[in-house]
This record gives structure tokens, sequence and C-alpha cells, in this order.
């Protein structure tokens, strides 16, 4: 749910997915409040299962919208490249996915998701926050225009 500008009030809505709590932490505490100053602060919501993140990106109730996605490619069952590639495939409008890959020669397959932004694992904050607020602003823009 973007809010107005990138005011003190804006807000996007960030959805994690790992199935390892261990995992979602350390994604959170690198983006932060706000991972850069020119995109509105963040509001995570946790996710630990695939059906979960499904129902989550399939609402269309505007105050549970998800603006961008952070998937875990080493989640399991259910791994965040598998569920990327499935929720392009079946979500309308799906927001743009940030896959954490366990290798950087994991590239093609994060290429084969469909996931518009890679950080490999072990997670790196200066990256992930970059790379999410690359994913923000895009989406700024396509909610604005």
């Amino acid at each position: 749910m973007v809010e107005s500008g990138t005011d003190t009030g804006a807000r996007m809505r960030v959805l994690v997915y790992s199935d390892k709590a261990e995992t979602r932490d350390q994604v959170m505490t690198a983006i932060g409040r706000r991972p850069a100053a020119d995109v509105p602060k963040v509001e995570f919501v946790e996710v630990a299962t695939a059906p979960v993140v499904l129902r989550k990106l399939a609402s269309t109730d505007p105050a549970e919208r998800v603006d961008v996605a952070v998937f875990d490619g080493e989640t399991a069952p259910v791994g965040g490249m598998g569920l990327c590639r499935q929720v392009k495939d079946e979500i309308y409008r799906c927001p743009p996915v940030l896959l954490l890959v366990g290798r950087r020669d994991d590239g093609w397959l994060a290429t084969w998701s469909r996931a518009e932004q890679v950080v490999s694992h072990p997670i790196d904050p200066i990256a992930l926050a970059e790379s999410l607020a690359e994913l923000m602003r895009r989406r700024v823009a396509a909610l604005s225009g």
C-alpha cells in the first residue's frame, strides 16, 4: 500500500518469504525501516509457507496489497525460485520479486524464475538494500503512472 510520495507517513508493504525465521530476520535487519532515502518506509509481512504467500499476493483488499516481495530460494519444501515463477504466471499484476539464491552461480535459475532482482547468500546488507530500493522505485513509478 503505497501512500503519497516519500513523506514520513509513506509505507510500502514488503513480503519476506523464508521457512527460516533467522533468514527473515537477516533480511529485515539488512533492509531496515527504509532501504534508501528516496523510497517509502517499509512495512514487513513475514511469511513461512507458500500457501500463505499465494493468499497474500492474490488478495484484492487494498489494505493487504503487497508492493514488493523477497523470496528465499533455499526455502523448503517450496523453494523461492519455483514459487516466484508460479506467482509470475498466476497472480494478476504480481509485485516485483527479489530472489535470494544460495550461490552466485544460481543466477540462471533466478532468470528462469522471472525474479526482477537477485542477491546471493550470505546476505550482503548493502546489496540487498540497494536491490530492494530499486524495486521499490519501480513499483512507485508503476503505481503512480
